[in-house]
């Protein structure tokens, strides 16, 4: 966990309250998505993926109720975590990885689906002028597939996932990348996840994060890894980005 004097980025910010309206010039310019339990609920695909891996290779499997403890630092990650502690050498972690790509590249999409509210925040965003981007620790061929997949009439201004040889998220490379093809700065972006690795990110890049608790790990990790805004619904969202964050 970030230790907020360590930081001038890290501030003891708490939970929103929207401020009263301000300038559309003074608004976020740049909202940067997570994926996996942000935009969409994905943990159904991933674990059915996990499993038959695991069980090709005559590992016990999990229940799907393990699986957001497992996911959120990319899938070669989420391989060793599955695996039993005495399996985890590279060689077994290699070849069960293997299993679950060819199987989650035909079957990315069976139970994933949007959260409730997500398709009509996004549009609004782009009504607003708001330019969207999407930064994943989820590979980018899925990332590449998934996200046209649901949602196709968004014009994102960047789908970053994890690339070969670019440090996955809390690193903040991905963060840049997208500033970079947005030619937005930093104090013009905001960051929305669901996990402590999501509200590192942004600390690291020093941008405004929100919190969801509607994704994969609990309102309390959000609290302990800084978030500047917490929200429980999609729409929240849009309120901060006209109207700021109150800072406690």
């Amino acid at each position: 966990m970030p230790n907020k004097t360590t930081t001038k980025c890290l501030q003891s910010k708490l939970f929103l309250l929207p401020l009263p309206k301000i300038a559309d010039n003074d608004m976020k310019k740049l909202v940067i998505f997570d994926l996996d339990g942000t935009l969409l609920y994905t943990i159904e695909d991933l674990g059915q993926a996990a499993n038959y891996a695991l069980e090709r290779n005559g590992y016990a499997t999990h229940s799907m109720a393990s699986y957001p403890y497992f996911v959120g630092n990319g899938v070669r990650r989420l391989m060793t975590r599955v695996l039993p502690e005495d399996a985890r050498d590279d060689e077994t972690v290699d070849r069960v990885l293997g299993d679950f790509l060819e199987y989650y590249d035909v079957h990315c999409t069976d139970y994933t689906k949007p959260y409730n509210g997500m398709p009509e925040l996004l549009q609004d965003l782009r009504d607003l002028g708001v330019s969207i981007a999407v930064a994943s620790n989820k590979y980018q061929k899925a990332v590449d597939r998934i996200i046209p997949h649901f949602f196709p009439d968004i014009p994102f201004v960047a789908i970053e996932g994890h690339r070969e040889g670019v440090n996955v998220k809390p690193d903040p490379s991905v963060v840049f990348a997208i500033l970079s093809q947005a030619k937005v700065a930093k104090a013009d972006t905001l960051y929305v996840g669901d996990s402590g690795v999501d509200m590192e990110t942004a600390r690291r890049a020093c941008i405004d994060s929100v919190g969801v608790t509607w994704g994969f790990r609990s309102k309390k990790e959000l609290v302990e890894y800084h978030a500047d805004a917490i929200v429980n619904n999609p729409l929240d969202i849009l309120d901060i980005v006209e109207n700021g964050i109150r800072i406690s």
